[in-house]
């Protein structure tokens, strides 16, 4: 199974907390003083997992001059799947189904962050599709603050062909865009859902939209005609979470 490259204090601590037995290696920098790495550290190595020292140039290059903070770590990522993957996935989903669809949000910041607030909305799986998308990075990764190693992720050739199977199982998609003509806040979204976020600019392609069940806006009381995709996809899950704890 290929690995992930891990960057940074909390993006490690948070797999070692979370998902130990995927960690592989643990690499600290040999002029290392800060207390934190080491006690780190010191957890892989009680929980059997091999901790070498590098010199700090070596790990500049390894996280191409990302700020690792004398540490990085391989991290064999098993909570990644494909299409095949997804009747497993939603089988194994024990209360009603909350699915976010990520339509290419091509930021690894905006990726990470969207990524953090779906695993602590408690949403069952996220949806990426394979080209037009930022990717797992390690800058996303690092941005999700250890969701990204937790969350159920599907990584999908065909989106069109997933969202139909959503349908498929009794899934309904909410398509998120500012032209809708129904707000938020007025729709129904306590039953089995899939929240589809588009990218950044553009919004959702015509195809995925078309495939929607229904559209929503969130409305926009300033100046400002949008919300960063991120803070969108925040505001969106979290009405879900309130109107689920309602009904």
């Amino acid at each position: 199974m290929p690995f992930s490259l891990l960057i940074g204090i909390h993006s490690v601590d948070s797999a070692l907390t979370r998902a130990p037995q995927q960690l592989r290696l643990v690499t600290i920098a040999e002029e290392c003083r800060n207390p934190r790495v080491q006690e780190i550290a010191g957890r892989a190595r009680e929980a059997g997992i091999r901790v070498i020292t590098e010199s700090r140039a070596v790990l500049d290059r390894r996280s191409e001059d990302q700020r690792h903070q004398d540490i990085i770590a391989e991290f064999e990522a098993n909570n990644i799947g494909a299409e095949k993957d997804l009747d497993r996935v939603l089988d194994e989903v024990e209360s009603t189904p909350l699915v976010l669809v990520l339509d290419g949000v091509q930021d690894p910041h905006n990726l990470g962050a969207c990524l953090r607030t779906a695993e602590a909305a408690g949403v069952h799986l996220v949806i990426l599709p394979k080209d037009g998308s930022a990717g797992l990075t390690p800058v996303a990764r690092r941005a999700a603050s250890g969701a990204a190693e937790v969350l159920p992720i599907l990584i999908v050739t065909n989106l069109a062909r997933v969202i139909r199977h959503l349908k498929d199982r009794g899934i309904w998609l909410a398509g998120t865009t500012d032209s809708a003509g129904t707000v938020l806040y007025e729709t129904d979204l306590s039953g089995p859902l899939g929240l589809v976020m588009g990218s950044e600019g553009k919004g959702m392609r015509r195809l995925t939209s078309e495939l929607c069940d229904y559209h929503v806006r969130i409305p926009m009381q300033g100046t400002v005609s949008s919300l960063n995709v991120s803070v969108a996809t925040a505001v969106c899950l979290y009405e879900i979470v309130r109107q689920r704890q309602l009904s």
